[in-house]
């Protein structure tokens, strides 16, 4: 029999991101808040200390920050016909566990959507017209606008001490700069960070082209910094140990530098780690969640009885807990009914390497998660999608978040994947070579989506989540166009060698190689029922005191790195519980 814990307001599963936002928030508000963790508790000291944390070994091929894909994982196939197998290895994508999931992991791109990202869908039919967007295609606007979410995109960019430079302030355009973004209140809170050689070089070559470059938006400290909160943070050293890693230096933001100091001396705060989620409780109506039930550090079953359950998980497993709890009605592609699991997407990750002599002195053992050089030409609607072929746009950017041995050295192309001729192409990249990288959007389809796999169970036997995902040929279109064009603009740097790496036709998704952690959709936000489980706040259409919050709400995915938005939508949805549902629980939006 589960062990009852004594009822509280609300009760928050995972503590990434959209957790720390959460509990920040309804304590504010006055509410008593437990989250349940299933890693460990995680802090800069000890867990992401120097000299521990910078070791390639134990992050990047042990996977230490990472999800044991031992206890919980996902099975994956390409298509409905086809047979799902579990994903037993990281390559793909990188879920985190712990205090600050992949949010102390992740390297600190921090984009907001372009306006038109959120209505894309009915951009593209008043653009194009109907017949334009593929008959299998389920994209669809956002139940939310730009101007809405802009005071919360300003806020969450405030809170990590985002490094950058504004396009658009108030209606203006202002040199240095996005001149292709949203209109913002102001600009950012700390100026970009230095640009490494790749990146000089980049803004070379793209103005060359006649684009617009302008310094990444990056989570990664420029200078000494206090945020809203006041916590603190230091200026990024270079380390090159963003990705994959914990910071050392508090200089990238992430839940554990930049809210967790305050949640941690509140009274109205309970952590709990080692805690998984098993389920959230319904009433006998399966209309109102009565809490969760969980497994605690000590391997007893518990129940903790909440009037808010708040599902903040990896974007995959938000979806996961809804199927396995049975909150909302699970998505059939065959049919195109139901909705939990449907326009499941990803983000369409391309790369360019250039190789040069001995005169280029790139050191790609130094860098910033998040810095560099990035530029809006090819995305939103600055693309003609007509005359590209297809839905969906990109950027191209440099970056380089740090390289090392074990990490892989990229040698150029000819050279062979053993013995001396090897070692040699090694010795010839290392220190001479760079990579930029052209990312694209992910359109949703049909048969892209999530459910639960009939044959395997995780170690709590609960059915893994099933993942049914392959690269259609608007994406292999968008990859192959975008990888060209950045290939064109790489002439001018006069590189010995470049090596590109477009999707090519008949290419199917691989599991095995690492592309983003930008996993996207599932619970998707909507304004109708139907196609949607969640209303315009993160709302269960079904189970009205359930928030399901994160990328997983996303109906497709842009060209930008989601975090940037998650964090957006997260104060959104804080803020409709805060000024509307606590005065009157219940549905904020009528079906």
């Amino acid at each position: 029999m589960a062990t009852v814990k004594p009822k509280v307001d609300a009760v928050i599963v995972g503590m990434g991101w959209t957790g720390a936002i959460m509990a920040k928030e309804l304590t504010d508000a006055g509410l008593r808040v437990v989250a349940l963790e299933r890693g460990p508790n995680r802090d800069t000291q000890p867990d992401f200390a120097y000299p521990r944390v910078v070791d390639e070994l134990e992050g990047s091929i042990h996977r230490r920050y990472l999800q044991s894909l031992a206890k919980e994982t996902v099975t994956i196939r390409h298509n409905p016909s086809g047979t799902a197998v579990p994903y037993r290895q990281i390559g793909s994508f990188k879920p985190g566990t712990g205090v600050g999931g992949a949010g102390s992991h992740w390297s600190g791109c921090h984009f907001r959507a372009l306006p038109e990202d959120l209505r894309l869908r009915s951009n593209m039919v008043e653009r194009y017209g109907a017949g334009f967007i593929p008959e299998d295609m389920t994209i669809a606007d956002f139940p939310v606008s730009y101007e809405e979410l802009e005071p919360h995109f300003d806020h969450f960019e405030y809170v990590c001490g985002t490094s950058g430079k504004a396009g658009v302030i108030g209606g203006k355009q202002v040199e240095g700069g996005n001149p292709f973004e949203g209109s913002r209140s102001r600009d950012y809170p700390l100026g970009p960070n230095p640009n490494y050689l790749g990146a000089e070089l980049f803004y070379k070559a793209a103005r060359e082209m006649g684009y617009h470059p302008y310094p990444i938006p990056a989570s990664n400290a420029s200078a000494s910094y206090v945020n809203p909160y006041g916590c603190q943070m230091g200026p990024c050293n270079f380390c090159g140990f963003c990705s994959d890693y914990g910071c050392l230096n508090y200089s990238k933001a992430s839940p554990n530098v930049c809210i967790m100091p305050v949640l941690r001396t509140r009274e109205l705060f309970e952590l709990r780690t080692e805690s998984q989620v098993l389920k959230v409780n319904l009433d006998a109506g399966r209309t109102r969640a009565t809490g969760v039930t969980y497994i605690d550090p000590q391997g007893n079953e518990c129940e903790q009885p909440a009037d808010i359950v708040l599902v903040c998980a990896f974007a995959l497993y938000n979806v996961h807990l809804m199927l396995v709890s049975g909150i909302g009605t699970p998505y059939d592609p065959i049919s195109g009914q139901g909705t939990v699991g449907r326009n499941y997407s990803y983000q369409n990750l391309n790369r360019i390497n250039l190789f040069f002599d001995e005169s280029m002195q790139a050191n790609q053992f130094i860098g910033i998660g998040g810095g560099g050089t990035v530029f809006d030409d090819l995305n939103g609607n600055q693309l003609d999608n007509g005359a590209a072929g297809f839905v969906g746009g990109g950027v191209i950017w440099a970056r380089q978040p740090g390289a090392g041995p074990i990490r892989g050295i990229t040698t150029a192309p000819g050279v062979p994947s053993w013995g001396p001729g090897w070692k040699q192409g090694v010795r010839d990249a290392l220190r001479h070579s760079f990579y930029y990288e052209v990312q694209g959007a992910c359109m949703s389809y049909r048969t892209n989506c999530l459910d639960l796999d009939p044959t395997y169970k995780d170690a709590f036997g609960r059915p893994l989540l099933r993942m049914t995902f392959d690269w259609n040929a608007n994406e292999i279109k968008a990859s192959q166009y975008l990888v060209n064009k950045g290939l064109e603009m790489v002439k001018v740097l006069g590189p010995k060698a470049v090596k590109g790496d477009a999707k090519k036709e008949g290419d199917h998704y691989n599991t095995t190689s690492y592309q983003s952690t930008h996993t996207c959709g599932g619970a998707i936000m909507g304004a109708d029922p139907k196609t949607s489980p969640l209303n315009r706040y993160l709302q269960s259409w079904d189970v009205p005191n359930v928030f399901v919050i994160g990328a997983s709400a996303f109906p497709q995915n842009n060209g930008y790195n989601p975090t940037g938005m998650v964090g957006a939508l997260a104060y959104w949805c804080a803020r409709a519980i805060r000024e509307q549902y606590l005065k009157q629980p219940g549905p904020l939006v009528q079906a």
